[in-house]
């Protein structure tokens, strides 16, 4: 068996030459067009808009998330107990007005927010309002 070519791939845990240009690419540019702090930014409006709803969403338990990626569970007021219903009401009623949500948890209870980085202000402000009718509907 001859020995590995210096340079050459060995198996499959090595990163190929062109991929790892790629991703480098990628990398410069998220800094450059301060990508991180916009998805940072971006998470914490949507955490705000969704926390000053409390009072006339009891159905909302949780805010969480860690930057653009954000979290909100729904539990039956006044109980520890998972509501899947409200999430489902709320996401029909945002793809009815355009808006496609992701229901997720163990229980069915979760509506979960990744939104693309490079989103327009007013689509992501049209989006925040139509969630916000989504759940006081």
């Amino acid at each position: 068996m001859d020995a590995p070519v210096p340079g050459g791939l060995g198996g499959t845990y090595a990163g190929h030459p062109l991929a790892l240009a790629a991703a480098e690419a990628v990398i410069d540019i998220m800094h450059e067009d301060k990508l991180p702090e916009r998805g940072q930014a971006l998470g914490d409006k949507l955490k705000a808009r969704v926390e000053s709803l409390r009072a006339d969403v009891p159905e909302i338990r949780d805010v969480r998330g860690l930057g653009a990626m954000v979290a909100v569970e729904f539990m039956k007021p006044g109980t520890d107990e998972p509501d899947a219903d409200f999430p489902k009401k709320v996401q029909r009623f945002a793809l009815e007005h355009g808006l496609i949500l992701l229901t997720c948890g163990t229980y069915y209870n979760v509506v979960r927010f990744l939104f693309p980085l490079t989103i327009e202000d007013d689509v992501f402000d049209e989006a925040l309002d139509i969630l916000e009718a989504a759940l006081k509907a």
